[in-house]
């Protein structure tokens, strides 16, 4: 089954799970939305998108390529995930930022977790994160087990 993974990140976290997830999908190509080169979707059978929840809303990349190719996707088999830091009801998140037909015809959706690296991070999102998480560290909350099973379930 030929499988394109395609994403949008601010920061690498989401590049990094799409690429967690290929290495468990042989042959899969994985690109970014936000480059030029993204294949044709018509020749895959599997289409796998995800990208990087900020204050509810998916990157504007990941949520774009959802709507304007959802005729095409629904012909396909689809997996959507986020990237979040946070764990949680996602379906509120999911539901306002992928077409409902899309997501009616998902084989798997998940939150597949996140990277806080301050070093990456704004001034503000420092902020945030000192708050919330009472600490200014390195955090990955990506969870393997969470990606194993989110492919198991688009096979």
């Amino acid at each position: 089954m030929k499988t394109l993974i395609l994403y949008a990140t601010k920061h690498g976290a989401t590049k990094e799970i799409a690429e967690r997830i290929s290495a468990l999908i042989p042959d899969s190509i994985v690109c970014d939305l936000k480059s030029s080169g993204i294949p044709d979707v018509s020749e895959f059978d599997c289409v796998i998108i995800g990208g990087s929840i900020y204050a509810g809303s998916i990157r504007r990349a990941t949520k774009d390529f959802a709507a304007k190719n959802t005729d095409i996707l629904l012909n396909k088999q689809i997996g959507l995930f986020v990237s979040s830091m946070t764990q949680g009801n996602y379906e509120q998140a999911f539901s306002a930022n992928f077409p409902a037909d899309l997501l009616s015809a998902a084989k798997a959706t998940a939150n597949l977790g996140g990277i806080y690296d301050p070093g990456k991070a704004g001034f503000f999102e420092r902020i945030i994160m000192r708050i919330v998480t009472k600490g200014s560290k390195y955090i990955s909350s990506i969870s393997d087990v969470q990606i194993k099973l989110f492919v198991s379930a688009l096979k």
